[in-house]
């Protein structure tokens, strides 16, 4: 009976997870059968507001020089741009490095200021200490890793001067600046492909839903200060935030042209520690969340809060059990042929093997539309679209996305026993750089 409820939950969990996916699907093709042909024009915008950028570096020497170069190269007028770069608890020369760029003849006279910070609180913490020392009417973020492309500012502001009144922030995406490194990156690369070119894309363009990633995004400096800043501590302050500016019924808005280039990990060890701290980030914010799928807050919150559960929680656990009902009926099968009188675990009756010949179809719906998923988002990149991109999707099924479980379950393990024993979970791991 037990299996047999395992079973007819694990289908359903499975079959409202692949309609969920075929929706943000669909909604990411819409937008792209519209917009992929609209040619990108850099116009004079009807005003520049002054932007206050911020780059949150701890033990960034190996590669806070060429972001900050890259920053100070965009396009976007000189006068309309401070620039706050913070050195937070380095034990390394990233103040050094920065100093030395300030320093630089062609950027003397530019609006630079370069903090030695000693605070508590991770990034998050620095983007309120630069929240407090901000002149600009926006406040820009830049990872001490992520290189902007000399447009992406210019993207942002465009997009939120569309309208004003609601478009409170903007988030632009971010690709892979070292994706063909080793296979674990070309992995990852394919991941945040998919992430922002299909999941961002049609969660935007379906229901005006965005989120504030780490880098690459503007958000109103006045309304930052009016709903207290970020929290210091949090392991994902984006996503912190982000729920914070849904809850305001503001928007924040997708400026999908706007573009950053960023590092990833390239040894399993450092992608291990980073992705644990994600998750660990997004269930704490599930878990402060919770409350607002029975409350009154706006649609957008619950809907937004319902789709953390079901990704971090629900699915997780669907896929977990729908791979152990599959492996052991499979091994059943494979003993059989050595122990006839063997019967599978996992069916509705001693007779019959349906229920494993579904589970299989479901399994076989999930890799096509994991493949059809990188697919759509590769197209939508010049250059990306090959045969050889469809190789690796499937084997990262089998390898690469399997690590998320592990990654889920090791970040529930360590929240719960957090709680349990009261001890500061927020410990920031530094993600190692490269030089590239």
């Amino acid at each position: 009976m037990i299996s047999q409820i395992l079973m007819i939950v694990t289908l359903i969990s499975i079959w409202f997870s692949l309609a969920m996916s075929i929706l943000i699907l669909t909604g990411a093709t819409h937008f792209w059968l519209k917009n992929s042909r609209t040619k990108t024009v850099i116009k004079k915008l009807s005003r520049y507001p002054k932007v206050t950028i911020v780059v949150p570096a701890h033990n960034e020497e190996v590669v806070i020089a060429q972001t900050v170069t890259a920053i100070l190269n965009m396009n976007y007028p000189q006068s309309k741009i401070e620039l706050l770069l913070f050195a937070d608890n380095c034990d390394d020369n990233t103040y050094g490095v920065m100093q030395t760029i300030r320093q630089f003849t062609q950027y003397q006279e530019r609006n630079i200021k370069v903090i030695r910070r000693k605070g508590s609180g991770g990034k998050a913490g620095v983007l309120n200490d630069a929240l407090a020392m901000a002149q600009g009417e926006y406040i820009a973020v830049y990872d001490a890793d992520a290189m902007p492309e000399k447009n992406a500012l210019y993207f942002l502001i465009a997009k939120t001067l569309k309208d004003p009144e609601h478009y409170v922030a903007a988030f632009g995406r971010n690709k892979t600046r070292n994706a063909t490194q080793n296979f674990l990156t070309r992995c990852i690369n394919q991941e945040i492909v998919v992430t922002q070119r299909i999941q961002h894309i049609g969660l935007w363009h379906l229901f005006k839903i965005g989120r504030i990633p780490g880098t690459n995004f503007i958000i109103k400096t006045d309304f930052v200060k009016k709903i207290g800043g970020w929290r210091n501590g949090a392991l994902t302050e984006d996503t912190d935030i982000s729920f914070k500016i849904m809850q305001s019924g503001k928007l924040i808005a997708l400026a999908y042209n706007s573009e950053a280039f960023q590092q990833e990990p390239e040894s399993l060890k450092t992608y291990y520690m980073q992705r644990k701290r994600w998750a660990k980030g997004n269930y704490e914010v599930v878990i402060a969340n919770f409350k607002h799928l029975f409350d009154r807050s706006n649609w957008r919150v619950k809907f937004e809060t319902f789709y953390y559960v079901a990704t971090f929680l629900w699915f997780n656990c669907a896929i977990i059990l729908s791979d152990i009902i599959f492996s052991a009926n499979l091994g059943t099968l494979l003993l059989g042929i050595f122990i006839p009188k063997l019967t599978l675990p996992f069916m509705f009756s001693a007779s019959n093997i349906y229920i494993t010949q579904l589970l299989f179809f479901n399994w076989s719906l999930m890799i096509l539309l994991y493949l059809l998923q990188i697919s759509m988002a590769l197209v939508t990149q010049f250059g990306q679209a090959t045969s050889g991109q469809i190789w690796l999707g499937l084997a990262s099924y089998f390898s690469y996305s399997q690590l998320f479980i592990i990654v889920s379950i090791s970040a529930v393990y360590s929240v719960i026993i957090d709680k349990f024993l009261r001890r500061d979970g927020n410990v920031w791991v530094k993600t190692k750089r490269f030089n590239d």
